[in-house]
C-alpha cells in the first residue's frame, strides 16, 4: 500500500487513521439490490435524524474539531459526510452514480466517516495525506474550483487530487475505472474502522466483482 500520512496532519490530528482498501473492480449501473441497500439506509437516517442534529454525531463531529485543529472552519467547508447526512435527513436520498460512489456513498452514512475512492491508474507514485498549502485549490467534481488551503488532502507526485470535503476531477472513478483506491477517514483512531472495512470488502465482492488487493489500516 503505497499511503502515508504526513507529519503536517499527523501533529495536528493525532488519532487520524485511514482504512485503505486497493481493489480491481469492475464500474457498472448500480443493481436493483445495491439501490435498495441505499434506499434502506437513507431510510433509517432520515427518520432518525433532523438536520440540525447532523454535526453532532460523534464520528462527524470528531471529523470538524480535527478541521478547527487545522485552521478550516467546517461550517463553510463541510465535511462529505456530513453533507451527505444533511442532504439524506432532508429527505433528499443520494445522487445515484455508479456502483462504486454509490458502495462509496453507502459506506459513509454508514459510518458517518468521510470516505473517498480514487482511480488508481490516474495517480502517480506514494499518495500523502497532507494539509493542502496557502492559496491551493483544484477542480472539484461538480464545483469548479474548491479551497483546499488547511484542508486534509491527498496528494500524489503529481499534485493535489483529493479531500475529506470535496475529490478532484483528476482521480475520480468512471466507467473506464478498473483499479481503485478506497479510503475510510478516521479522526478518531480505528476502533470501527476493521467493522466497516469488512462492510465495504462485502459490498465491492458482492456489487462491483472486485478483487481485493489489498487492505489496511494507515496511522
Amino acid at each position: 500500500m503505497r499511503l502515508k500520512v504526513d507529519s503536517k496532519l499527523k501533529d495536528k490530528c493525532q488519532d487520524i487513521c485511514i482504512g485503505s482498501i486497493e481493489a480491481n473492480v469492475k464500474v457498472s449501473d448500480s443493481s436493483s439490490e445495491l439501490l435498495q441497500l441505499i434506499d434502506s439506509e437513507c431510510k433509517r437516517i432520515e427518520n432518525t435524524y433532523e438536520t440540525k442534529d447532523v454535526s453532532s454525531i460523534k464520528n462527524i463531529n470528531d471529523s470538524r474539531l480535527a478541521y478547527r485543529s487545522i485552521g478550516k472552519d467546517p461550517t463553510r467547508y463541510r465535511l462529505s459526510s456530513e453533507a451527505l447526512f444533511r442532504r439524506v435527513s432532508k429527505g433528499d436520498g443520494l445522487y445515484i452514480i455508479n456502483n462504486i460512489v454509490d458502495i462509496n456513498n453507502l459506506i459513509s452514512l454508514k459510518s458517518a466517516y468521510s470516505v473517498g475512492t480514487y482511480d488508481l491508474d490516474k495517480i502517480v507514485g506514494q499518495i500523502n495525506f497532507t494539509v493542502g498549502g496557502e492559496g491551493e485549490s483544484y477542480k472539484g467534481i461538480g464545483k469548479g474550483s474548491v479551497n483546499i488551503e488547511n484542508l486534509p488532502v491527498f496528494e500524489d507526485e503529481e499534485g493535489k487530487f483529493g479531500s475529506t470535503t470535496s475529490d478532484s476531477t483528476r482521480a475520480m472513478i468512471n466507467d473506464d475505472s478498473v483499479h481503485i483506491l478506497m479510503n475510510i477517514i478516521s479522526f478518531n483512531g480505528d476502533k470501527e474502522l476493521n467493522l466497516n472495512m469488512d462492510i465495504a470488502e462485502k459490498l465491492l465482492l458482492d456489487y462491483a466483482e472486485a478483487e481485493i488487493i489489498d487492505k489496511i489500516i494507515v496511522r
